[in-house]
């Protein structure tokens, strides 16, 4: 849901293009904020909570350590 609303406020045509870059950086920067946030927790889950989600522990701590920026 939050996404629409976010691609309706980036296309709205009476937005003004400073406010367009406001929301699409606004967008950007949570989305590499929620990027880092799951990586960091995906190193602390256990063996049995990884093997729930179907990943190795290698496949999480690559993950891991990936950069935020780095989809």
């Amino acid at each position: 849901m939050a996404h629409s609303n976010m691609s309706y406020l980036i296309s709205r045509p009476g937005l003004p293009v400073l406010a367009q870059w406001a929301v699409s950086f606004a967008v950007l920067v949570t989305k590499w904020s929620l990027r880092h946030c799951t990586r960091a927790r995906l190193q602390h889950l256990s063996d049995a909570q990884l093997k729930d989600i179907g990943v190795s522990r290698q496949d999480a701590h690559y993950e891991a350590t990936l950069p935020f920026w780095r989809p």
